[in-house]
């Protein structure tokens, strides 16, 4: 894990001092980076990805972005993320992989990988987080998935590892509730990704991007989610598009 290729420093005279945290993993896909560029708005934003290029590019968007390329599969590292932090005002897990496996093929391999990264890091980096969470009575927000409602034929290990990043979500609300720290499960339909475009690709099937939801309409929902007053959490939030796709 490496705080050095890609850094930018907040001091008391830049114009991002006294703004709150946001860490957000994924950054360098398209979902990540579109709740980048809006939190970085007004928050100061940890960008954690692992794509140097693409890093630097968000470190161009704002002197808010302090940029972090990081292995995120190296548990013993993880902590390192959070490590200084007072507080934490917003945590965005956003960091996934969706390969596609009909359970004939599904080695342990290949449901590890997905398990891993897709619901053990967000644990992870979350139970790192939570005293800094806890200082500022923070938001969890986790990216999943429709996927993580309804499973379907040659999607099972996806499917399953967005259903366990839903249950981590639910019974980390009541753990934390008297913490104050909110909890949201924001579930995109299909969204305009290299993710999505590789699936669809992989499977001989035409991509129009058009047809899919903006990773800035996902990147809204966040924010709503992190703008709602105090008296509420939106604990999921179904982000769909206007025309249902069909296969």
């Amino acid at each position: 894990m490496s705080y050095d290729a890609v850094e930018t420093t907040w001091t008391t005279e830049t114009t991002s001092a006294g703004l709150p945290i946001a860490l957000v993993t994924g950054a360098t896909g398209g979902i990540g980076r579109a709740v980048v560029e809006d939190l970085a708005r007004d928050h100061r934003v940890i960008a954690v990805g692992r794509n140097t290029g693409k890093l630097r590019e968000l470190a161009e968007i704002s002197s808010n972005v302090r940029p972090v390329e990081a292995d995120l599969l190296d548990f013993d590292a993880l902590p390192r993320l959070v490590e200084g932090l007072e507080d934490l005002d917003v945590l965005v897990h956003a960091a996934a992989i969706a390969d596609r496996f009909p359970i004939a093929e599904a080695t342990p391999q290949a449901w590890r990988a997905q398990l891993e990264l897709n619901v053990m890091v967000p644990a992870e980096i979350t139970r790192a987080a939570l005293p800094a969470l806890r200082a500022v009575r923070g938001t969890v927000v986790l990216i999943n998935s429709g996927a993580g409602f309804t499973a379907s034929g040659g999607n099972a290990i996806y499917a399953a590892s967005k259903f366990a990043l839903r249950a981590f979500g639910d019974a980390l609300r009541q753990e934390v509730e008297p913490d104050g720290i909110r909890v949201s499960s924001v579930h995109p339909g299909p969204t305009d990704t290299a993710m999505l475009r590789g699936i669809r690709e992989s499977a001989g099937k035409e991509y129009a991007a058009e047809e899919y939801i903006q990773p800035s309409s996902v990147a809204s929902a966040v924010r709503t989610v992190v703008d709602a007053t105090d008296d509420v959490q939106l604990t999921t939030v179904s982000v769909r598009p206007r025309a249902e796709q069909k296969g």
